[in-house]
């Protein structure tokens, strides 16, 4: 009788702690949870009004810089106001030409990238203008499900609190042109020795071409690829016409 009393309390207390362990797990869970999806909210918030300093992508390069990546970067911040109208234009039409009707995500394009995933996860980028500047500001290079899913939300609450022109202002000012050349004002001294408010139609499908891969693709001197792209993406620009942000 006595043993069977202690083991009794033996089990009550085992599983009194077990009680405690869960919920200090489930506690920490749904901090983790809460921080995840808060910080985002509140970063985004920010930048809305504020330019950022520096940016995810920015900083894994500095830490863990690519092949032929420079001793020094290059960047200088503009406001749209100082970015020729063409520049959007010309990224729109190569990159994203939905970027005005959708909300942050393309779902064919999506749907796309999922069906051509290889076991380790989605192995192309971002779809959208949308998507690459939540990657490119608040993200690290990754090619893993975890990752998308954090860029798709990130996406959505810059559609939701920036809008459109915000985020293309952000994107033209961050994303790489050229090995640790960021920013359409740096690209646009660096390439063609005038300021991203003089660059004319020509120029700006230039500097678009190269954004799938600005490590391998360079606007100048054009190749038979760059000449071949930039006539594509002139053509899709007379199409798409003025574009309202």
């Amino acid at each position: 009788m006595v043993k069977r009393k202690v083991k009794r309390r033996k089990n009550i207390a085992v599983a009194g702690v077990f009680a405690v362990i869960k919920r200090r797990v489930k506690r920490w869970l749904l901090t983790l949870i809460a921080c995840l999806l808060g910080i985002p909210v509140v970063l985004v918030l920010v930048f809305k009004f504020i330019n950022p300093p520096f940016w995810g992508w920015e900083i894994a390069r500095t830490f863990s810089p690519p092949k032929g990546y420079p001793e020094h970067s290059q960047h200088q911040w503009v406001d749209m106001s100082a970015i020729a109208k063409t520049m959007p234009l010309a990224v729109i039409a190569s990159e994203d030409q939905r970027f005005s009707k959708h909300w942050g995500i393309d779902v064919h394009a999506l749907i796309s990238v999922l069906k051509n995933s290889g076991e380790d996860g989605p192995n192309r980028g971002a779809s959208t203008i949308t998507q690459q500047t939540a990657k490119n500001v608040f993200l690290f290079p990754s090619h893993s499900y975890v990752r998308k899913a954090y860029e798709l939300y990130i996406a959505l609450l810059l559609e939701a609190i920036w809008g459109k022109q915000r985020i293309m202002e952000v994107y033209l000012n961050v994303v790489e042109f050229g090995p640790g050349i960021y920013g359409v004002e740096a690209a646009s001294q660096h390439y063609f020795g005038v300021s991203a408010k003089h660059i004319n139609r020509y120029q700006a499908a230039q500097l678009a071409v190269v954004l799938p891969n600005p490590y391998r693709i360079q606007p100048v001197p054009m190749t038979y690829y760059v000449r071949h792209r930039v006539s594509w993406v002139l053509r899709q620009m007379r199409n798409l016409g003025a574009v309202s942000l």
